[in-house]
């Protein structure tokens, strides 16, 4: 599994850029899935076909990652750019940006008034290394994300992007992995999360579910000062009850609560102040659909370097496949 992780992690794509990230997946569930499908704003459905057809469920995660967009380019070849979904301003100066194209760059700063304040991002810039604005390779429009090797020591791994990608290794994971589902199930990769989870929001809508549930990160409170918060590396991934978006529908909340304590699987409860995820959406499609969210612990989410344990990453994959292979209680 680390190997599908780091090519993921590893992969360019941005909120409305997520083709490179598609087709990775779509190698990557060929001889697993019953059927495999896009839809008009990128989405990427996946099927496997269930012992029950009768009944529907979809899990997803989304495939884009936060990024920045070129706005202007100087006359010197520096390209000026504004934020694609929650891009933390403090992480970017001196931070390393790739372009769909390959080109790199590096995130610049302008002299700065009072060092004590937070940079706005018109005071910075990245440099491709151009000598004007005419030899620039970059345009306006063109979109970057950071560039960051995946690296793995003491159980812990640390790359860009595993918001939400190793959500997707997850789905990817249980899909190759689980036995036959105890429902149609759809997992669903989804596209532009990251800027008001429009993807997920479509996606539900025409899937029409049972249930829904999200596998996506969330913060922890296990780093230096951090704000309270019950859910750390190590102890398993989190089961949310509530977020900034929903609260968690109670009777599948507490199905995954059981679920996890019959095999076993580790777990912590989740109340997440800030943010939200695509179950937020897929909770108030069309009559409302039940949904829940399987949260993997993340340290320093929407950073050019997140980290995630690799045994809840494993726990996630365990608690997810019994979950879908057992028929839902909403109770």
């Amino acid at each position: 599994m680390k190997e599908l992780v780091k090519k993921l992690t590893e992969t360019y794509g941005p909120s409305g850029f997520e083709g490179q990230v598609r087709a990775l997946i779509t190698a990557e569930v060929q001889g697993v899935a019953d059927e495999v499908r896009t839809d008009g704003i990128g989405n990427l459905f996946v099927l496997k076909k269930g012992r029950d057809s009768r009944h529907r469920a979809l899990v997803a995660a989304h495939m884009d990652e936060i990024g920045v967009m070129v706005t202007h380019i100087d006359k010197d070849g520096f390209a000026r750019f504004t934020r694609i979904g929650g891009v933390r301003p403090l992480g970017l100066p001196g931070a390393r940006v790739v372009f769909a194209s390959g080109i790199a760059g590096s995130i610049g700063l302008e002299k700065l008034e009072d060092r004590t304040k937070i940079p706005d991002l018109d005071k910075m810039f990245i440099d491709v290394g151009a000598k004007d604005k005419e030899s620039c390779p970059v345009k306006v429009g063109d979109a970057a994300t950071f560039w960051q090797p995946f690296v793995a020591q003491h159980g812990r791994w640390i790359a860009k992007a595993f918001d939400d990608r190793i959500g997707c290794a997850v789905l990817i994971e249980a899909l190759r992995t689980m036995p036959k589902p105890a429902y149609d199930t759809y997992f669903v990769f989804t596209a532009q999360e990251e800027v008001g989870v429009r993807g997920a929001t479509v996606a539900a809508f025409g899937v029409e579910p049972d249930y829904a549930i999200a596998v996506d990160v969330t913060t922890t409170g296990d780093t230096p000062e951090s704000h309270p918060m019950a859910v750390g590396l190590g102890k398993g991934p989190a089961i949310k009850v509530m977020d900034r978006g929903m609260i968690v529908h109670q009777g599948l909340k507490n199905w995954m609560i059981r679920t996890a304590e019959e095999v076993g699987a580790p777990y912590q409860l989740e109340v997440l102040e800030f943010g939200s995820t695509d179950a937020m959406a897929m909770q108030t499609t069309k009559e409302g659909i039940p949904a829940g969210v399987l949260s993997i612990p993340t340290r320093h989410v929407h950073s050019p370097s997140e980290m995630v344990d690799e045994g809840d990453v494993q726990n996630s994959v365990k608690l997810l496949a019994a979950l879908l292979s057992r028929p839902v209680s909403l109770e």
